[in-house]
């Protein structure tokens, strides 16, 4: 076998620096890899990276200890928010993880004076713990959150460019005009306080103020992905009470218009507001509804109401595990979650650029929001699919500081080496989250920016943000988890309830955040009933999540114990995806389950299908069938990979479909 400096040159480097970089890699380990660290360049061939990461750590992802690639610097120390809080406390990293868990109204109170956060009265009790599942903040408070984002800052709200790269910049001032004026044309509307309207449109600035303006208003925010179908729509503007909607005609993405208000009025919408993708909106407006331009009043002048801290100002759609989806409402003291997070986690600060592909109609739309405005960082927007060079160059042009991705979206980038002659050095870390993340496609990530760190991102949005994440003051390795998220903890446990190092995750609170009711479905009965007893004082809550300890406290997700599952980033029930494929003929029952690729990375979807009795199926027809059926009433983004022909489903004695029993199945 050739030498590892011969190697290196056939991968492409010359051959001095492939001699200097084998000489730095010869010991192998951590001291080793710390010195390339700082020799690889972005555009050293990726195959070059890997080899010499397999020089340092022959194990790869696999061994018993995880390899910690990147490490924090004295700068990341010193600078960054987290760090600046260990210095005022004086303890390490798990000293405060402690406190802000054992004294969260310490913890809470300390963030909000630090944000800055604007009341309009103060409380008069910080948390109500009567109902402990229940909990209640900021008690006796008055407060808009949606002022929180519009403190003094001189970095732009918004940075944004479409597809021919274009850089846009939106002032704090324009953004708060634009969401003035959307909350006063919503009361010469006749939309009254507290109604509930309804946004179904792709992310752009503009959106971004109708949000913000729905919420300055005192109504709430229905948020719908505009991937869904008709019926999918028309479900949420149900459950949601919808008085109003928030829409745009087409979605543009590159040659393609996929229309979207005809979506909209298939799913029997109230009245709606329509922005035009282009100059103007394409094809007639149903009676009564009306164009962005007819509906915007001149007038910016409102009066933002201020509210209780309990009132609704978004209501967020999460998958259980029966085919209706849970409304989770948030209130105005579940963005401060989202703050806090991005604040210490990801260590948003003034004058940052955050950018997070993703849709109003996913939490990560309204958490970007909240946790760059609120921390008085800009939120950076590409206006066209993100899959793409074009976005790679906008994460460059904009200067991106934050970037959050879905693993999906990074196996893209790599495939297509999206980044290749691009300068990503103003990125201080990455996120990821809403799937299980493949290790090797992390460190690519990692790569791009001379090794900043990925922050591994868990939570919900019943969570209104994160439970388990990683941080600028610990060691990052691919594709794990360092921490449970300040300000609440978590335990895991086995079938029987007892501690496991592998098991399901149950949250130990309160915490701000978390949700203290749903709007279709009992809260209690969702996240509390039936749970182990906790060691603590305040009750266990059930999560779903499995999650492995590794050895030196970090952490790997393995998907969900229930029978929800993350595709694309996108969380969706077995139910609701057996719904959708219901009625193939010849097809008796199905059973759909996620399955993680061998190498690790982003679930993918199978189904299992039980033939009628006499019926003669072809499982790849009856695939691209399948494919078509949860196109049109679903979701076109969930790719089915496999379906698979069964004579029968495995079930528990009480009929439950054993979906472990068909996961195991389909791995071996």
């Amino acid at each position: 076998m050739p030498g590892l400096a011969q190697q290196l040159q056939e991968g492409g480097v010359d051959a001095a620096r492939a001699a200097s970089l084998a000489s730095a890699a010869a010991e192998g380990g951590l001291a080793a890899w710390r010195r390339l660290r700082e020799a690889l360049l972005p555009d050293d061939p990726w195959p070059v990276h890997l080899r010499l990461f397999q020089q340092c750590f022959p194990d790869g992802m696999a061994g018993p200890v995880v390899p910690k690639v990147w490490e924090p610097s004295a700068a990341d120390l010193e600078h960054s928010q987290l760090g600046k809080l260990l210095q005022a406390r004086g303890c390490d990293y798990e000293a405060l993880h402690r406190w802000s868990a054992a004294e969260p109204e310490e913890f809470w109170q300390g963030q909000l004076r630090a944000l800055q956060v604007p009341f309009r009265q103060p409380w008069s009790e910080f948390c109500d713990l009567r109902l402990p599942e229940a909990p209640r903040w900021l008690v006796g408070a008055r407060l808009n959150i949606a002022e929180a984002c519009f403190l003094p800052s001189e970095a732009p709200a918004i940075i944004h460019a479409g597809e021919d790269g274009a850089l846009h910049r939106v002032s704090r001032q324009e953004l708060w005009s634009l969401s003035g004026r959307v909350a006063r044309g919503l009361r010469e509307a006749g939309f009254p306080q507290g109604a509930a309207i309804a946004i179904d449109m792709p992310m752009g600035w503009q959106s971004v103020a109708i949000y913000l303006g729905i919420v300055r208003s005192g109504c709430a925010a229905i948020s719908i992905a505009d991937s869904f179908a008709a019926e999918e729509i028309a479900t949420r503007l149900r459950i949601g009470q919808a008085a109003g909607i928030f829409t745009q005609d087409v979605i543009v993405r590159g040659a393609q218009r996929i229309p979207l208000y005809p979506r909209v009025c298939e799913a029997a919408a109230p009245r709606a507001v329509v922005l035009a993708a282009g100059s103007a909106v394409e094809g007639p407006l149903r009676a009564g509804d009306l164009s962005w331009d007819a509906f915007l009043p001149d007038d910016a002048s409102f009066d933002t109401v201020a509210c209780d801290p309990d009132t609704v100002s978004n209501i967020l759609f999460s998958s259980g595990t029966t085919g209706e989806p849970k409304a989770i409402p948030w209130t105005h003291t579940t963005p401060l979650k989202c703050a806090v997070d991005g604040r210490l986690h990801h260590d948003i600060r003034p004058g940052d650029v955050v950018a997070w592909p993703t849709s109003l109609g996913w939490m990560m739309g309204p958490w970007l929001i909240y946790a760059s405005l609120v921390n008085r960082a800009s939120i950076a927007l590409f206006e066209s699919a993100p899959n793409s060079r074009a976005f790679a160059r906008f994460v460059q042009d904009a200067g991106v500081t934050m970037l959050g991705v879905v693993p999906s979206l990074v196996a893209a980038w790599k495939a297509q080496d999206s980044t290749a002659g691009l300068d990503w050095t103003s990125i201080r870390c990455f996120s990821s989250t809403g799937e299980c993340s493949n290790a090797e496609d992390m460190l690519w990530l990692m790569a791009r920016a001379r090794y900043r760190p990925v922050i591994e991102y868990c939570g919900g949005t019943e969570i209104g943000g994160g439970y388990i994440t990683g941080s600028l003051v610990q060691p990052a390795a691919p594709a794990t988890f360092s921490t449970p998220a300040l300000g609440l903890d978590f335990v895991l446990l086995d079938e029987q309830g007892a501690s496991a190092e592998e098991g399901e995750v149950f949250i130990t609170g309160p915490s701000i955040g978390l949700s203290s009711r749903l709007l279709n479905r009992d809260h209690r009965e969702v996240y509390f009933e039936g749970c182990p007893q906790g060691s603590g004082s305040h009750p266990l809550r059930r999560h779903g999540d499995c999650m492995q300890r590794l050895p030196g406290g970090y952490y790997r997700a393995h998907g969900r114990v229930d029978d929800t599952m993350n595709l694309g980033g996108i969380k969706v029930s077995s139910a609701e995806i057996e719904r959708a494929v219901d009625g193939q003929p010849g097809v008796r029952e199905t059973a759909a389950i996620a399955v993680a690729p061998a190498g690790g990375g982003p679930s993918q979807l199978v189904i299992y299908a039980v033939p009628q009795a006499g019926a003669e199926l072809e499982a790849d027809g009856l695939r691209q069938a399948m494919q078509q059926a949860i196109r049109a009433h679903l979701n076109p983004l969930f790719k089915l990979r496999h379906v698979v022909l069964r004579d029968s489903l495995p079930r528990t004695a009480s009929n439950k479909v054993m979906r472990r029993v068909l996961r195991q199945e389909y791995g071996s």
